[in-house]
């Protein structure tokens, strides 16, 4: 491979970029911690995100998630002292291979930006899928089987249950299913 094919250069050599990304691991479920402290120290950070809908307490809400759990990307310079990454809260580590620390391509970096940037234009990934298998918890069909048709409002979903050899239409409120 040519040094041109590459974005990024030898982040350890004087001649080439003197700033490049790198991936740093997190502690579990502090993404955020991680950057909004590496940010108020100064850093360079970028955490793809990832609009979904959660079921909860019967209830869809709307949550913005990593794409990447436990991890986020930081620009940082070769010849700059790393040391404080160590010591950020919600840091775990660099992520380094054989030793060193590998940089991310930058142009990696850039299509992430731009798919976050059309996701978040785009209506949330929703948590029930149409055809999807559920499990009814509560009332007089707990412990069946049922196929996810479509909500019905905001808090009650169509199913479809198999009872005598046919397919029969019925709502039930969001609390009593479960995913399978």
């Amino acid at each position: 491979m040519r040094k041109q094919d590459t974005d990024i250069g030898d982040p350890y050599s004087v001649e080439g970029p003197t700033t490049a990304w790198y991936l740093l691991q997190c502690k579990p479920r502090q993404d955020a911690r991680a950057e909004e402290n590496l940010r108020r120290q100064g850093y360079s950070c970028f955490r793809p995100l990832l609009q979904r809908e959660k079921l909860s307490g019967g209830r869809i809400q709307k949550v913005e998630e990593s794409l990447f759990p436990g991890y986020l990307f930081i620009q940082l310079d070769a010849q700059s002292n790393w040391a404080p990454l160590r010591s950020t809260r919600g840091v775990s580590r660099l992520v380094v291979f054989s030793g060193y620390p590998l940089p991310v391509p930058a142009g990696l970096i850039e299509q992430l930006r731009l798919r976050s940037q059309q996701v978040s234009g785009q209506a949330a990934v929703p948590v029930l899928k149409s055809g999807e298998k559920v499990r009814i918890t509560e009332g007089p069909f707990a412990e069946l089987e049922a196929i996810f048709h479509s909500m019905d409002g905001l808090q009650r979903a169509v199913l479809l249950l198999n009872m005598l050899n046919r397919q029969q239409k019925i709502h039930l409120p969001l609390s009593s299913l479960s995913k399978d």
